[in-house]
């Protein structure tokens, strides 16, 4: 909501003085989101004035209209004799009043105006459109105004092109801050100052003389108003105040009874419509739509209806989307000159339609018609329900006042405001929620200062206002107060929570796994868990492959993605994808989180009451009815992992950082990983490992790590080479040793030793690396593989592996003995275990 606060001072008499961002402070410390203070016409300079076009000459020669007008700008150029502007618009002619810069002002964005030579003509200011005014992004042709001003008149002002505007983000629950006469009671009651209410009008009593008119649908649509309008002249036009408050808020000028119903909704919050008299056929009806009905709406879409819709009808059928957008065929009529006959043409008779709807069904219309509008945004957050008869009083005094009409004396009125139910709180209750003692008398005021009726005195009886649907319960009022009164004035304290609580293991392992893949150069990218089958294709996933078995949403945010993921890589490829596509070439990212595994024999889940806590036998039927949801943690790499400098070159991510990735979120868990070769899509099936560890006795596979498929990497528009690793945390978890213990720094020297060994080509260096782990025993204290050399000198099918073993015991300096004992022990396992010899 856009709020200028020359307009919101019309309702509150703010201090002298008092700037945007003062009310802006005001307003955010009363819990409202102020988003930015808007300084409209800080960059124009006078001198800016009103002119009469007196004759225009066309110059002829040129590619595009050009015209030499002469006009009036009364005594504000010094000598008051008419100003010679070159200009290329032609909406215009003699007699119209346009806004003029005379030489020497400056408009927005620094543009300095000066006397210039032009198309052969000396140019003496310029005749200014609503874009060089900064009034919008119309630059078809200049700025006319209505008739009434005198040359000479300064624009800046008429215009009202000095301002502040606040634009405030209004959540959900706030609707009645979608109007000036919202905000206006919040300003109001941060600076402590009366409000004067617009609502507050005298309005005549329902009669038989109304437009006829019914309701088909009470539950929704409990209020409905309908007033006219006659005598309208067609020829009658927006002031410039009207426009221009209009504009600041956001909104196009179209005509003026459009521009009153939009104006008067802004202000009060009460949407209308207005209908051509001419154009409507038999009393006002309003229902739900039938199947198969069609509607032509003002933004000229042919829709069909569902008939959920509700709609406003007339003898023909829809004339209106209730709630949410008119119909093309009953809107006012667009006014037409008769060169003959001298009288414009156009709507001379209004009937103005306010009602109060119910929230959910104009909602639903608006989203299943991807129609939202501003009437639609306010009645879904809900529209005082006693605003209808002042809005449309209101909107009648405009057309009166602005277009010559006369209200006609029938007033349709149907149904009424039920009142607001009473909400019982304890006086004290707002203290015990924020730990502050406010006490009676001031919850009793900030109450009445929300608009609400207290009564009582331990036990106050509070009804809230009409324009408040969301004051429910104790808490609800509590927050009223406590906003009020300023959330800086609450405390902070840390709460104590009791001894032997904290985070789960599973909660710590999450963490571990965090830090220790970010401390590796990782960047955390969380996705939403949502996949479509598209993303599965492009993973190149078999039709029979269990991640194929979604979890299906009843109402997903895109039909395209309607199932919870089964793997976090489609999320965070298409993360590594959109960056690398922004220009990021070195990437390296993470994610955990839950994925959503379903076995297709989970019972139906029951929607349990809500009156009461469901059963414990309930509960259960509820868990039961939920997919397996374990934790995973992905990586993705692509680019380059050591960068090249004067100390080297660099080096690419491959198949091996992946797979590295995999045995740090191994070490974070505590658990022992082992490796093997595997052919699991989307990697490339020579470049895939499979990660397993022990559990029950047994091997478990929890995850793989690797290169991806060419045919993935082309089909998601990945980087080449793009590595990813993805693993269970929860069988990590569980094959862990629990909490990870620091490790041990002995002050005793380490010992290395280099040891080749020759095995077949076909025997896995993990598993070498087994067995010499196992021989060496406890005095090992790290083994690394740091060469693989295969050639004619060992032979066909054979390869060497040299391995790095470090020695160190924490009690003593080793001695040459033992090295060479635990050395030659390690060498002996690994050629029982594996057939390795050493390398001569």
């Amino acid at each position: 909501m856009r709020a200028p606060l020359s307009w919101l001072r019309e309702y509150v008499d703010l201090p002298e003085g008092t700037s945007g961002r003062d009310v802006a402070t005001r307003l955010i410390a009363a819990g409202l989101e102020v988003e930015t203070v808007e300084r409209l016409g800080d960059d124009i300079t006078g001198p800016l004035v009103v002119g009469r076009v007196l004759a225009i000459e066309e110059l002829a020669g040129f590619k595009k209209p050009i015209r030499w007008c002469q006009v009036d700008v009364g005594a504000a150029n010094g000598t008051g004799e008419p100003q010679n502007i070159v200009c290329g618009a032609t909406n215009f002619r003699p007699g119209d009043h346009v806004v003029v810069i005379l030489p020497g002002g400056v408009l927005p964005g620094g543009f300095e105006i000066s006397a210039r030579k032009t198309y052969g003509k000396v140019s003496e200011g310029m005749i200014c459109s609503a874009r060089e005014l900064g009034l919008g992004d119309d630059h078809d042709g200049i700025v006319v105004l209505p008739p009434g001003h005198e040359p000479g008149t300064d624009a800046i002002a008429l215009l009202e092109l000095v301002d502040e505007v606040l634009d405030i983000a209004v959540t959900p629950d706030r609707g009645y801050c979608l109007s000036m006469r919202g905000l206006a009671r919040e300003a109001a009651t941060a600076y402590g100052l009366p409000l004067r209410d617009p609502a507050l009008l005298d309005v005549p009593v329902p009669n038989a003389d109304g437009y006829p008119a019914r309701v088909e649908d009470q539950e929704a649509c409990d209020r409905l108003v309908v007033r006219r309008v006659t005598g309208l002249r067609p020829d009658a036009v927006s002031p410039v105040w009207l426009t221009r408050r209009l504009q600041k808020a956001g909104m196009r000028p179209i005509s003026l009874a459009v521009d009153i119903t939009n104006y008067v909704m802004l202000e009060i919050g009460q949407p209308l419509h207005a209908y051509d008299h001419a154009r409507l056929s038999g009393p006002i009806g309003v229902r739900r739509a039938t199947a198969g009905e069609r509607l032509t709406t003002l933004d000229d879409a042919k829709r069909v209806l569902d008939p959920e819709d509700l709609v406003i009808t007339d003898d023909t059928g829809p004339v209106a989307l209730a709630g949410v957008m008119g119909g093309a065929d009953t809107e006012i009529a667009d006014t037409t000159e008769q060169p003959l006959v001298g009288a414009p043409e156009g709507t001379t008779e209004i009937v103005l339609e306010a009602a109060h709807f119910a929230q959910v069904p104009i909602a639903r219309s608006a989203r299943r018609h991807k129609l939202a509008s501003e009437a639609s945004r306010r009645f879904e957050r809900g529209v005082d329900p006693e605003a209808a008869p002042a809005a449309a009083q209101r909107a009648v005094d405009l057309l009166v006042l602005l277009g010559g009409g006369t209200a006609h004396p029938g007033v349709t009125e149907i149904g009424g405001a039920s009142p607001a139910a009473p909400v019982t709180i304890p006086a004290d209750h707002p203290d015990r929620v924020a730990g502050v003692a406010y006490g009676r008398e001031t919850v009793v005021r900030r109450l009445q200062q929300v608009g609400c009726s207290v009564t009582g005195s331990d036990v106050l009886t509070v009804t809230p206002p009409s324009w408040r649907p969301d004051l429910t319960d104790p808490n609800d009022l509590a927050e009223e107060v406590i906003r009020l009164e300023g959330y800086a004035a609450l405390p902070s304290r840390l709460p104590r929570p009791p001894a032997g609580r904290g985070l789960t293991e599973r909660q710590r392992l999450h963490r571990r796994t965090g830090r220790a893949l970010a401390g590796a150069g990782y960047v955390e990218a969380p996705n939403y868990p949502f996949t479509g089958p598209a993303q599965y294709d492009a993973l190149g996933l078999a039709a029979d492959d269990p991640r194929r078995r979604t979890v299906r949403l009843v109402n997903p945010l895109d039909d395209t993605e309607g199932g919870l993921r089964t793997t976090l890589l489609p999320g965070l490829l298409e993360a590594l994808r959109r960056n690398h596509g922004r220009g990021a070439q070195d990437l390296a990212l993470f994610e955990t989180g839950l994925v959503f595994l379903a076995t297709g024999d989970e019972p139906a889940a029951f929607r349990p009451a809500v009156t009461a806590r469901p059963s414990d036998e309930e509960i259960a039927a509820l868990n039961a009815a939920l997919p397996r949801q374990p934790r995973h943690v992905a990586a993705v790499l692509a680019g380059v992992r050591e960068q090249q400098g004067w100390w080297g070159g660099g080096r690419p991510a491959g198949w091996s950082d992946a797979v590295e990735a995999a045995r740090t979120v191994a070490r974070a868990a505590g658990a022992e990983l082992h490796l093997e070769n595997a052919q699991y899509a989307p990697w490339h099936p020579g470049r895939c490992a499979a990660l397993s560890v022990v559990l029950d006795g047994e091997r478990t596979v929890v995850g793989h790590a690797g290169e991806l498929h060419p045919r993935v990497v082309k089909a998601l528009g990945l980087p080449a080479r793009t590595c990813a690793m993805e693993a269970d945390l929860d069988l990590l978890e569980r094959a862990g040793a629990g909490v990870v213990e620091a490790p041990r720094i002995s002050s005793f020297p380490v010992a290395t030793q280099d040891v080749a060994l020759v095995v077949d080509a076909a025997v896995p260096a993990a598993e070498v690396e087994a067995a010499l782990r196992e021989g060496a025993g406890g005095l090992l204290e790290s083994l690394r593989l740091f060469d693989v050399f295969t050639g004619e000198q060992l032979g066909e099918g054979r390869k060497s592996l040299a391995y790095a073993l470090r020695f160190r015991a924490p009690d003593r300096t080793l001695t040459a003995d033992e090295l060479t004992a635990a050395r030659e022990a390690a060498v002996a396992a690994a050629a029982e275990r594996t057939g390795a010899g050493l390398r001569a």
